[in-house]
């Protein structure tokens, strides 16, 4: 069992290669819950072609913010959301800390209502049950930690790319598809939003792909932890998002109520058991990732407000309660899944976004990989309990977002004049990240005479810390 949880990881207990980043990454992108990203495209009204497109540029431009952060993880030594403290204060990094939990939430909920379907459509187990034992299964896991979630990602990693390239074969046969590659009518607003909702994707696992590297040696380099993780997350997301859109054209409204079902449904009928397994894989490795990353997000709020010790008991309760909240969303909204799901990718666009374009500008333009680690973990240390100017910073672009929002339940006043497109996060990464980057340089002046006054402070790496 994992005996770290929020704190610096000394050199002395630094293991494993980079190249484990692509199993991490590939394995959590092949599993169902993407594919029904993917298909989302074709359901806001795009034809296959272009959705294909749209898939193809948001993951491509959403997996490089995502894998900047990655490369963050080694350098550090530390989980993704504490590190949130250097730019908000100790306190100020609570509120997106609080919005990252509930998105760990929303994703484990999903996720588990996939899983759920996968496993009742085989065994014939009522739903709430399946849900039940698929969250125990990722409860177990992340209580255990680091080590076996690496371990589960390879072997997911191999099971899925032979399960998901058959059913690739299978669904490319379909005789329906050649004059779906012809058909439809293309508007760039419903692009755009596609394009939104795939790079989305790839940015809501910012606030928590760093926890995945943070034990390799700190020399690793960043380039390095980039392209492992950056190759494994869009060659896997690419794929599986490829494959909900063409399953999405093929089936129709059928790929919409049941998407287990229609994935399933292209093997032969003999070998179907195989396939469920391989889908309840999937998920029991992205929910376990989710529970994760939930776990390190509750833990490093409530530190901030009172002294928490973190041992093997209070983690087991952490990690349990988490799980107890996702299943019962889980197990409350699972009746109208494609719609819930699309509005929670978009709806935590607007918050993630702003936090992501301050602490990458923060890491390599700011601050430079220069930190000290001992004040992270203390409200009196050189980063304080607030930072006004990140708040500011990350309210001016969540502002910005406002009138650029398009969801089922809120659209701007600019989303008619741009034909529907969704912008927002496109702004709220040039806002905050431009206005961080803007005041920066007083940050960084006060931190200067800081170090010098300190002679004898080590930075990145403090083994007290």
């Amino acid at each position: 069992m994992e005996t770290h949880s929020i704190d610096y990881i000394p050199a002395n207990e630094r293991h494993g290669r980079v190249q484990s980043l692509f199993t991490i990454w590939f394995a959590s992108n092949m599993q169902i819950t993407t594919v029904v990203t993917g298909a989302l495209a074709v359901v806001i009204g795009l034809p296959l072609p272009w959705a294909v497109l749209a898939v193809v540029i948001g993951n491509v431009l959403g997996a490089t913010v995502m894998a900047l952060h990655s490369a963050q993880g080694p350098k550090l030594g530390i989980p993704q959301m504490i590190q949130s403290r250097a730019q908000f204060g100790m306190y100020g990094a609570a509120l997106p800390l609080i919005l990252v939990w509930l998105m760990y939430i929303g994703f484990f909920a999903s996720s588990s209502v996939l899983g759920g379907q996968a496993l009742t459509a085989w065994t014939g187990i009522p739903i709430v049950w399946s849900i039940l034992i698929v969250s125990a299964i990722c409860t177990v896991a992340a209580i255990v930690g680091y080590r076996l979630i690496h371990r589960m990602q390879q072997v997911i990693s191999a099971l899925a790319f032979i399960g998901f390239l058959l059913l690739t074969i299978w669904l490319g046969g379909n005789p329906k598809l050649p004059d779906l590659w012809h058909s439809g009518s293309f508007t760039f607003g419903t692009f755009l939003l596609a394009v939104a909702i795939a790079a989305t994707w790839q940015i809501t696992y910012a606030p928590y792909v760093a926890d995945y590297s943070r034990y390799l040696p700190q020399n690793t380099s960043i380039a390095s932890t980039f392209w492992w993780t950056y190759s494994g997350s869009v060659i896997g997301t690419v794929w599986m998002m490829v494959f909900g859109a063409v399953a999405a054209a093929v089936a129709g409204d059928a790929f919409e109520g049941a998407p287990v079902a229609f994935v399933i449904g292209l093997a032969p009928h003999g070998a179907q058991w195989a396939f469920y397994i391989v889908i309840i894989l999937g998920v029991l490795g992205i929910n376990t990732l989710n529970l994760y990353g939930a776990f390190m997000s509750a833990v490093t709020t409530i530190a901030a407000i009172v002294k928490l010790r973190i041992g093997i008991a209070s983690r087991v309760w952490f990690v349990l309660g988490t799980a107890v909240v996702g299943t019962l969303v889980a197990i409350l909204g699972y009746g109208n899944f494609v719609e819930n799901f699309e509005n929670f990718i978009l709806f935590l666009a607007y918050f993630l976004i702003p936090w992501t374009a301050i602490n990458l500008v923060d890491f390599y333009l700011v601050r430079r990989e220069r930190y000290h680690m001992a004040s992270i973990f203390d409200p009196d240390g050189i980063y304080g309990r607030w930072n006004g100017r990140a708040l500011l910073a990350y309210a001016l672009g969540i502002l910005v977002e406002i009138p650029f929002m398009s969801t089922s339940f809120y659209t701007g006043p600019m989303v008619p004049l741009l034909g529907g497109a969704d912008i927002s996060w496109i702004l709220g990464l040039i806002v905050s990240g431009g206005v961080y980057a803007a005041l920066g340089g007083a940050i960084r002046k006060r931190e200067d005479a800081w170090f010098a006054q300190h002679p004898e402070t080590t930075t990145i790496g403090v083994e007290a810390a």
